[in-house]
């Protein structure tokens, strides 16, 4: 059966940017998988998206005209329904058969399978292979409703074709255009009231030929290039972009490189066809703004890709990616440097403006801004974020002196302000870093300004944490005030809505108590933060508070997984629920070391076992009584553990987790014996009692750093 390449293109109006790379991935990969499904691929197949702004498109190569026959087995029904006691076929066999258009001659070929408790009937036969129109169709279908569309407009079909029940369409955005090749032949499918055909176009505006035949499938990529002025392929398209934005640097000299921002290349991979980068300029003056509103607004408004030199800083000159090549690109040039200077201007009265007033004078203004109508006004949050960071300083040996104090509190107090400033007002993302701005401008003093640009860190997976102990606090007092307010009125994240960003606080949390290795214990600081709450929140505080421990403890797991370690690690280790957060990866490294050793599965074991034991029995205290030993097995185990938990423990305390496992690997053969040897439960209670102790504080000595009965298999 001969196969060639099949071309499917979707030709529309301009399709929403930020979607585009994913409405191309999701058109291509789907249609294939469809096409696979039915058999009309082959193992040498193999699929290339093409996404522009106005055209969706997959190429599929060695695609079959029509799928194979296959062997197919219709399970029909049970011997005894199927058969009379003659071996007949009954009316209910009859009927099947009928309806997968067999009769009653094939009766005496049906197989007979038993599952042990029965016979079954079956029909063996041939299933047509599907053709490549129906196959399409289908394909094309699946693809289409599975495209992860922002939002569908409504609209009329441009034809009249006759097709029932189409009086309007629902798509991303109008279509214009349907293409199928197969090699060089149209495939008769039909999609958004369009029928497929060989025809599409190119650029609006320099496209050699418009409109263009495509003549074969695998000319599709070539055609457009050459006669369209038009890069189908995103993926191509970007990389002509990032080669014509580094060699438009390399022209401009003394080191400069465009901004990486992936985020915007790919926005502007979406929005032009034929690429071509342009320099320009600003005037010199405008740098005196600080660089992150000049470099925002250039990237946000306009989609320009700012210079930097080698140092990072800002300089005059930008980069435009244009989608038409003129001969003379003056006015393009021109009209882009018209354009930015009046979004620079705002920028630079914005924070003139802003500088007019100190950070301390906006403090009064945050009583006017609600946060959340059941946790009140910024004011009242920041008050709560200023205690809670004294509650945190306090502890901490580098700010618990009185003129740190001041300093957090400081930090604490005006984190918000610059949330009042014109500048946040029209670049919310810039809050936080305005507040350092200012914070110098007001004469704060460096220390101060880092912290309040540092409170909002981290901002996301991989962020810096905050660069100083003040900027630390202030960020854990704030992402605290945040994920205990929310759990506390039970606004919790749920599937993928998490609106007010509770799973990146609680892992910006949890990253700060872990790489800074924090001495705070995680209960205490949680429940010292719901007491600042006070009659704010009003439901059960308990339960609140379990739901945040528990919520923190998944988000650890998931972040410990990420690192490397084990289901069974993590398992061990957080099962105890420790409180010092910075200890939890030197456990989970000891807990990997004992694991190696090769007394580990033994006192594992034995440790879920003594678990078991210790669970069924009474509420066992005090200490083991030496006289009661009768038995040498015991005896010995007592005198081992007598001499080497004290080591352990002492290795313990000093944090050596790993040695202090390591140590306790030599209770193997003592802990053996004893099980081999002893009875646990004796008859009389005060043997079995003395038992269950020296049980008890084996399990506490052992138990320490991990659980280690988690690591039995």
């Amino acid at each position: 059966m001969t196969t060639s390449s099949l071309l499917v293109e979707l030709f529309v109006e301009e399709l929403p940017p930020k979607a585009l790379q994913q409405l191309g991935q999701s058109f291509a990969s789907v249609l294939f998988e469809q096409l696979q499904a039915q058999g009309l691929t082959t193992t040498a197949s193999a699929v290339t998206p093409f996404a522009s702004p106005r055209r969706l498109a997959a190429h599929v190569t060695a695609v079959l005209s029509r799928a194979e026959d296959r062997a197919v087995q219709h399970k029909l029904m049970p011997v005894k329904v199927g058969l009379d006691a003659q071996g007949q076929a009954t009316p209910a066999l009859l009927k099947k058969l009928q309806s997968l258009g067999a009769d009653a001659s094939v009766v005496p070929q049906l197989d007979r399978v038993s599952d042990g408790k029965a016979e079954t009937l079956f029909l063996k036969g041939v299933a047509a292979g599907v053709t490549l129109a129906a196959g399409l169709q289908r394909a094309l279908d699946e693809s289409l409703s599975r495209l992860p569309i922002p939002k569908v407009m409504t609209y009329q079909p441009e034809t009249d074709m006759p097709m029932p029940g189409w009086s309007s369409v629902q798509f991303v955005r109008p279509a214009h255009g349907l293409v199928a090749l197969h090699g060089t032949q149209v495939v008769p499918v039909q999609a958004l009231g369009l029928q497929a055909g060989a025809i599409t176009h190119g650029h609006r505006f320099e496209a050699l030929q418009d409109p263009i035949t495509l003549t074969d499938a695998d000319a599709y990529a070539s055609s457009l290039a050459n006669l369209g002025a038009v890069i189908a392929s995103f993926a191509d398209r970007r990389a002509e972009i990032v080669r014509q934005l580094d060699a438009a640097a390399q022209r401009v000299g003394g080191g400069v490189r465009p901004v990486d921002d992936p985020a915007l290349l790919d926005e502007v991979t979406a929005l032009v066809e034929r690429p071509h980068v342009l320099v320009c300029e600003f005037e010199p003056a405008f740098l005196e703004v600080p660089q992150e509103c000049l470099i925002l607004t250039m990237k946000a408004n306009q989609k320009y890709f700012p210079l930097l030199d080698a140092q990072g800083r800002l300089t005059h000159r930008f980069l435009v990616v244009s989608n038409i090549r003129p001969d003379d690109a003056s006015a393009v040039i021109g009209g882009n440097e018209r354009v930015v200077r009046p979004r620079l201007a705002d920028a630079r009265f914005f924070f003139d403006q802003d500088r007019k007033k100190t950070l301390a004078s906006r403090v009064e203004g945050l009583a006017k801004v609600v946060y959340h109508n059941k946790l009140g006004t910024q004011a009242e949050r920041s008050e709560r974020v200023c205690a809670i960071a004294n509650l945190i300083a306090r502890q901490l040996p580098t700010t618990a002196d009185e003129s740190s104090l001041r300093r957090v509190q400081d930090v604490a107090r005006l984190a918000k302000t610059d949330l009042l400033t014109d500048m946040v007002g029209e670049f919310p993302e810039l809050q936080g870093i305005m507040g350092g701005y200012y914070a110098r401008h007001d004469g704060l003093g460096d220390d101060v300004a880092q912290a309040i640009e540092d409170h909002y860190r981290p901002r996301f997976a991989g962020d810096d944490l905050p660069r100083n102990d003040l900027g630390l606090v202030a960020a854990l007092a704030d992402k605290l005030e945040t994920l205990v307010g929310m759990f506390g009125i039970g606004n919790l994240p749920s599937g993928d809505k998490d609106p007010f960003a509770l799973r990146r606080h609680a892992l910006g949390v949890l990253r700060m108590l872990i790489e800074r290795d924090l001495p705070l214990d995680i209960g205490p600081l949680l429940q010292s933060a719901f007491e600042v709450f006070g009659a704010r929140i009003t439901g059960d505080q308990a339960n609140a508070l379990q739901a945040l421990t528990d919520f923190l403890s998944d988000r650890l797991a998931g972040l410990l997984r990420e690192q490397g370690y084990s289901a069974q690690e993590i398992d061990a280790v957080l099962s105890l629920r420790p409180q010092r957060l910075g200890e939890v990866r030197r456990r989970l490294d000891a807990v990997r070391a004992f694991a190696a050793l090769p007394q580990a599965a033994a006192l594992a074991a034995a440790n879920k076992r003594i678990t078991n034991i210790l669970k069924k029995a009474d509420q066992v205290e005090g200490a083991v009584q030496a006289a009661l030993l009768q038995e040498p097995a015991e005896q010995a185990l007592h005198q081992v553990m007598s001499t080497l938990t004290p080591q352990a423990d002492q290795q313990w305390a000093r944090g050596d987790y790993t040695t202090s496992l390591q140590t306790l690997a030599a209770l193997r053969e003592p802990v053996d014996a004893f099980f081999e040897h002893v009875m646990v439960n004796a008859e009389q209670a005060e043997l079995r009692r003395n038992r269950l102790v020296l049980l008890q504080q084996l399990h506490q000595a052992m138990n320490r750093v991990a659980d280690l009965s988690r690591l039995a298999s």
